[in-house]
């Protein structure tokens, strides 16, 4: 099975779903040098002419970065959607890019370190963000000699709304062998494959701004001393007993990624709660504040605030008041 999904499509998306799927497959057989000529004219439509959402970019580069002068946020948030822009064309690439290709462009150092966890029957959640082009780490398995049957290889994602571009990008993720898993299947799925005695590897982006309800942990980050964080991962580590591994991403020059394994513990029940969710979020702010324009500042990060948490919350039973919002 290539991904778990619970839509099922209706005759007329499954015609859309094709459609788009050999339009994304039919450009994808363009040379990269071509696909980043494309990239060039879409960043001057993206940013000039429909300035998609640079109001929200520059808000979160000023709240970041307020020691940095104007030019300096100003030139951060151009480089961004230049690489937003190709962050585009190289997800499209992805749908029939080779795996050959794949591996001299997103690279992995460290490989000793999962290869070894793997062979002793150990299973990893693997913590990164929207840094880089995250869709491409979906090509992690060409890189662990292990046999596919034998271990468990998956990313967490949030459906997306539109039936039919969800299940898009589920094909192009699959390609290089990773399982697509929605967030709610997550704790099922994982739990399945240890009670198959079978170790697995999953990847969790966790740098998006959690709901109201799930909000359990506030944490600096980026400047922001109280920023809310899902703390999923570091509750299935420890449920789970799974080692916590941080993905140091880096991009070397246009179309070049390195990603960098770092061991967080083998033990994650020696941890107090929420120290692990709030080391990953200290790792994260390290790998951005390298390079800012390669995370993605589109996301309205801080539109929930802990003054307005207080706010809505009761404090005698614990609940949240949404309808003061």
């Amino acid at each position: 099975m290539a991904f778990y999904e619970i839509r099922t499509l209706t005759r007329w998306q499954t015609f859309r779903l094709n459609i788009l799927h050999g339009l994304f497959f039919l450009l994808s057989l363009l040379p990269l040098c071509f696909l980043y000529l494309l990239s060039d004219l879409c960043f001057i439509l993206l940013y000039s002419v429909v300035r998609y959402r640079r109001k929200i970019v520059r808000q979160n580069l000023l709240s970041a970065f307020p020691e940095k002068t104007d030019k300096e946020r100003r030139l951060i948030e151009i480089r961004f959607y230049r690489w937003l822009c190709d962050y585009f064309v190289e997800t499209v690439k992805l749908t029939s890019m080779s795996k050959r290709t794949m591996k001299k462009r997103m690279r992995f150092e460290n490989n000793e370190l999962i290869q070894q966890l793997l062979d002793e029957g150990k299973s990893i959640v693997l913590m990164l963000g929207h840094y880089g082009n995250w869709e491409w780490i979906s090509s992690i398995p060409l890189h662990i000699h292990k046999n596919p049957s034998e271990w468990g290889r998956y990313q967490i994602y949030h459906p997306i709304e539109n039936a039919v571009l969800n299940k898009l990008f589920l094909r192009i993720r699959g390609r290089m062998g990773v399982q697509s898993v929605p967030m709610n299947e997550t704790l099922r799925v994982l739990m399945h494959t240890k009670q198959e005695g079978k170790p697995s590897m999953t990847g969790f982006i966790a740098d998006q701004a959690p709901r109201w309800l799930d909000i359990r942990l506030w944490a600096p980050f980026l400047n922001h001393p109280e920023t809310p964080f899902f703390i999923g991962p570091e509750r299935i580590a420890k449920k789970l007993d799974f080692t916590m591994v941080y993905l140091d991403v880096q991009c070397e020059r246009r179309g070049y990624y390195v990603a960098t394994y770092r061991l967080m513990t083998e033990q994650p029940k020696d941890y107090k709660d929420y120290e692990l969710t709030e080391w990953y979020a200290r790792l994260l702010d390290e790998t951005i504040r390298r390079k800012p324009e390669y995370w993605l500042w589109t996301h309205n990060r801080w539109k929930r605030t802990k003054q307005l948490y207080d706010k809505i919350l009761d404090p005698e039973t614990g609940k949240l008041h949404l309808e003061l919002l």
